[in-house]
């Protein structure tokens, strides 16, 4: 393996852990947050991260992976100067464009209240989120910088400090305003995104203040050329920017849809107002971000695989294109598959645990299987964005979008169904993107799937996995019930189910040889030992 690839695959395991840590954190932080807000309150929180996720989409634009992906290519030319010259312009285009969509968003909370969520009390918490988009938008300009020298280490390091600042902040506002009313309390919850950004950006400024030396000496020293046109460089962001941004229109779109449709619907199921509030909470509050947590590392892998794959492309390396995506689809496969059934086999049991809510368990069940398609079409979408395919993935999206909202719409009416059939509508939309992804990967690179590596034997390894879930849930709750409360069997055989599951998914991966020495090298923390294991047992050869 090159140390190309090496750095590469450092890059995705540093974000990787990284936003593992935070989305604990997260979860710890919704936990609490249920408890403190209840099912309704909740429902007033998420109302406004649909609103606000979509004008942080339009307030970037695009142009932090735009950003990464010509640095990228320019450091690989070694244009050093060039490439300091494409950061300043999309540093002040994005400082610009978060000043403006921030005062959008602020001078229009009421509109947004009123006109999307129906819901005047809604006004809060967009209020309270709105000075986050400035603060979020220019530090997306700085991980862009960093991101484009292939050094993951700054964002992660931000992402992590962004989610303790914003959940303590959080969680401080919530308990000073609860007593005055839920609205306001939700809205001290959505405040804390702010505060977050603002730590974020400030650990980011200082980081670059103090490392971008080393570029702007190499830059220095190396040969004058006549420099391209300021215009050029616009225009080249922009061709790259303008189809990320519509691509990352169409998520936050979806769940501005979701949140149009989906309560709607349940009231048309019979419903009412309170208990479609809650219901959706249940959906987008807890099921959602439970199911959006193994997507981290399919995340970590798309924003290290726009660097890797534009520098391969600028040097027209075809072999280092196809092995990067096989790598990438490889590990997504390995993370998700388990994590998909592992959620549907203990969903009540993990809603419990987490919120104290058995309900919720029921969205969790359906929203599970969508983890496999997100994980693939997130990471697929990074292969496609370093190729300069931007547009693809985001049509893709969208087609998959018109479905989702099309069976949203049919099923959440049902009321046997109610959010189960809009969880259900995620998994089938989801699906159709990340299958057409797949399709447009292999026809850009060339890359064809392993079936052995990627779908047979990851398949039977969580195939034993489920059993001995399955089974260890079920004995630790027969043996411990006479002398356990029901809230800690719950947790006590959940969290036993979850790591046998764990040892024995990774003793079958182990033992099947899906992954090679150098793969397994790789692994923090453990990966000398396993390979050493494995060489000694001469489990897998190397690449």
């Amino acid at each position: 393996m090159s140390e190309s690839s090496r750095a590469f695959i450092r890059g995705a395991t540093i974000l990787a852990l990284t936003g593992i840590a935070a989305r604990i954190i997260g979860a710890v932080f919704r936990i609490i947050l249920a408890a403190i807000l209840g099912d309704e309150g909740i429902g007033l929180y998420m109302y406004a991260y649909p609103i606000y996720s979509t004008l942080l989409v339009v307030s970037t634009a695009g142009v932090p992976v735009a950003l990464s992906k010509l640095m990228a290519e320019n450091i690989a030319l070694k244009d050093y100067r060039e490439a300091l010259r494409v950061f300043r312009v999309a540093f002040f285009i994005l400082t610009l464009t978060g000043l403006v969509i921030t005062l959008v968003l602020l001078l229009g909370a009421e509109f947004f209240a009123l006109s999307v969520v129906r819901d005047i009390e809604a006004v809060y918490p967009l209020l309270a989120i709105s000075p986050a988009i400035f603060f979020v938008t220019i530090m997306a300009a700085l991980r862009g910088f960093f991101q484009g020298q292939q050094n993951m280490m700054p964002t992660a390091a931000s992402q992590l400090l962004e989610q303790l600042v914003r959940v303590a902040f959080s969680i401080f506002l919530v308990l000073l305003l609860l007593p005055i009313g839920l609205e306001y309390a939700a809205a001290g919850a959505t405040s804390g995104a702010a505060a977050g950004g603002l730590g974020g950006l400030v650990f980011l400024a200082i980081y670059y203040l103090r490392s971008r030396g080393k570029l702007t000496e190499a830059a220095g020293e190396q040969e004058k050329h006549d420099p391209d046109p300021v215009f050029k460089i616009i225009r080249r962001i922009f061709s790259l920017a303008i189809p990320v941004t519509i691509g990352g229109l169409v998520v936050p779109l979806i769940s501005l849809i979701d949140l149009a449709v989906v309560p709607r619907q349940l009231q048309a199921a019979g419903f009412d107002l309170e208990t479609a509030r809650a219901l959706y909470g249940q959906l987008t509050g807890m099921a959602g971000p439970i199911v959006y947590f193994p997507n981290v590392v399919a995340l970590a892998l798309s924003i290290s695989l726009v660097p890797a794959i534009s520098e391969a492309y600028a040097l027209g390396n075809r072999a280092l294109i196809q092995g990067r995506t096989s790598i990438a689809v490889k590990l997504t496969v390995l993370f998700s598959l388990p994590s998909a059934l592992g959620l549907y086999l203990l969903a009540e049991p993990i809603t419990v645990l987490l919120y104290n809510n058995a309900a919720a368990g029921y969205s969790l069940a359906y929203m599970s299987w969508s983890v496999i398609p997100l994980c693939l079409y997130v990471a697929t979408t990074g292969l496609l964005q370093g190729l300069g395919r931007p547009i693809v993935p985001a049509l893709n999206m969208f087609y998959g979008g018109v479905v989702k909202t099309v069976f949203a719409w049919f099923l959440t009416a049902i009321p046997e169904l109610n959010v189960g059939g809009a969880a259900l509508a995620s998994v089938i939309g989801i699906g159709v993107a990340a299958a057409l992804n797949l399709y447009h990967v292999r026809r850009f690179t060339g890359w064809r799937g392993n079936l052995r590596d990627q779908v047979l034997l990851p398949g039977a390894a969580v195939a034993g996995m489920s059993v001995v879930v399955y089974a260890f849930y079920r004995g630790v709750t027969a043996f411990g019930e006479p002398f356990l409360t029901a809230g800690r069997l719950n947790a006590a055989a959940t969290l036993t189910a979850i790591l046998a599951g764990v040892l024995v998914y990774g003793l079958a991966l182990l033992l099947s040889g899906v992954l090679s020495r150098e793969e397994l090298s790789m692994i923090p923390l453990v990966g000398a030992r396993l390979a050493a294991l494995a060489r000694r047992f001469r489990l897998k050869q190397d690449l």
